[in-house]
């Protein structure tokens, strides 16, 4: 087999995976489109909490009962919590209901884009262009 057609069954072959894909792709999407459930987040944050408790995130985060919050929110998510805590973060004492359901929301639209993201179709000319 010559180079040249080692190269041309690359393209083929990857053809065949995407034609597959795209076959596959309702039933992928309609499983990505499940929100992250309550239990999954408390068991993520609990993960968090573990973390920061174990000083994986820095002596600041350990500093007040806030601080320690403020940290759990940003390792469940860092851009909700960009979006709504960051510009101002929970003070000592506060409980904000308000950004805590735009939190939550927040939450469920990331898992869903996250997950979304590895359907999003390439271009053969992408796959193989060998431009460095």
């Amino acid at each position: 087999m010559t180079n040249r057609n080692r190269n041309l069954s690359l393209p083929i072959r990857i053809s065949i995976i995407v034609s597959l894909f795209l076959i596959l792709y309702p039933s992928v999407l309609a499983k990505s489109r499940r929100p992250i459930s309550e239990i999954e987040t408390r068991q993520k944050k609990n993960q968090c909490y573990a973390d920061i408790d174990g000083g994986l995130w820095g002596w600041h985060c350990k500093s007040s009962v806030t601080a320690r919050e403020n940290c759990a929110l940003r390792c469940l998510s860092s851009t909700c919590y960009e979006l709504i805590y960051e510009s101002d973060p929970l003070e000592e004492g506060e409980k904000d209901l308000v950004r805590g359901q735009e939190y939550k929301y927040c939450m469920h639209n990331i898992e869903n884009i996250n997950h979304s993201m590895f359907l999003v179709p390439v271009s053969f000319a992408e796959l193989f262009c060998a431009c460095e």
